[in-house]
């Protein structure tokens, strides 16, 4: 009897101790100091220019040779943006949105559809050769194609006009765009579909109430990265345009190159505001990004 007691003693001391858990051992923690070094330089790469752009647009012309260039003016000004404003930047302004957004939204909603068509349909040899026709899109420069575009726009008597930058920046916006819908709509589950449709759905409803809805964060990326390819497009503006008035704001900034010299505080001055609605979309944008990821994620 006393065996017995002392062999069930021992044996619930043993599971106890088994029974404890193991405190971890501390990892060593080893500092990265070569990658944290390349974020500092990198970030001086990106900051330098930044601020230099900065400081340099509330300088003056004529003190602008003779003075530090990473040095803030002593007695900072405001003339350069007055000057920026007077020499019709609210019309260059009012260009760069027209174009903007003219090409963008009928370039996201054709590569939204034809995204959908090719994922729900892609088994069709049509749909196949018009997504490998989409894929070809990609491998074309724009600079390729200068000459022929200009000789089409020529023909088509668009020349020196807002549309003949809409329409090339539309057809240039619209491979990448499909090819990343194609693959964000690629990823809704098929069960999903085949639901909408036993409730009677079309597939023009489903398009907008299901598909559309579950690909918010890609339509939003795609959208922010058009209007900044777009917005900042120099090439387009300056070959398929010619009168002033419809300057764009990137080719705007040769207004204040002379014969002589260039007013490099007035070019920053302009280049800043001309920045501010990007980053202004860009914030706004990331914001709605953010929030239709975790409201895909809370369903």
């Amino acid at each position: 009897m006393t065996t017995t007691l002392t062999k069930t003693r021992r044996q619930e001391h043993t599971t106890g101790h088994e029974r404890r858990p193991r405190r971890p051992r501390r990892a060593a923690q080893r500092r990265n100091w070569l990658g944290g070094l390349a974020g500092w330089l990198w970030l001086v790469v990106v900051a330098v220019p930044l601020y230099w752009t900065l400081i340099t647009s509330f300088k003056q012309q004529s003190t602008y040779y003779a003075s530090n260039p990473l040095v803030p003016s002593g007695d900072p000004t405001v003339d350069n943006y007055r000057l920026v404003l007077e020499s019709d930047f609210v019309g260059y302004f009012v260009n760069s949105v027209v174009v903007t957004v003219g090409a963008v939204v009928p370039a996201v909603a054709v590569s939204f559809m034809a995204a959908y068509a090719i994922v729900r349909g892609g088994r069709t040899r049509y749909l196949r050769a018009v997504n490998g026709l989409f894929l070809m899109g990609l491998a074309i420069p724009l600079q390729a194609t200068v000459i022929p575009l200009y000789l089409i726009i020529i023909k088509l008597h668009l020349y020196d006009s807002l549309l003949a930058l809409v329409l090339p920046s539309i057809a240039f916006a619209i491979p990448l765009s499909v090819l990343v819908l194609a693959n964000f709509i690629r990823d809704v589950p098929k069960e999903l579909f085949d639901s909408m449709r036993v409730d009677g759905a079309t597939e023009w409803g489903t398009l907008w109430r299901l598909a559309a809805p579950l690909t918010r964060p890609a339509i939003l990326t795609v959208t922010i990265f058009n209007a900044l390819s777009i917005w900042n497009g120099f090439l387009l503006p300056l070959i398929l345009t010619q009168s002033p008035d419809k300057r764009t704001l990137p080719l705007a900034l040769w207004t204040f190159q002379g014969q002589y010299g260039v007013n490099v505080p007035a070019v920053l001055a302009a280049v800043v505001l001309t920045t501010l609605p990007i980053l202004i979309l860009y914030a706004f944008g990331r914001r709605q990004l953010l929030s239709g990821l975790t409201a895909g994620f809370s369903k």
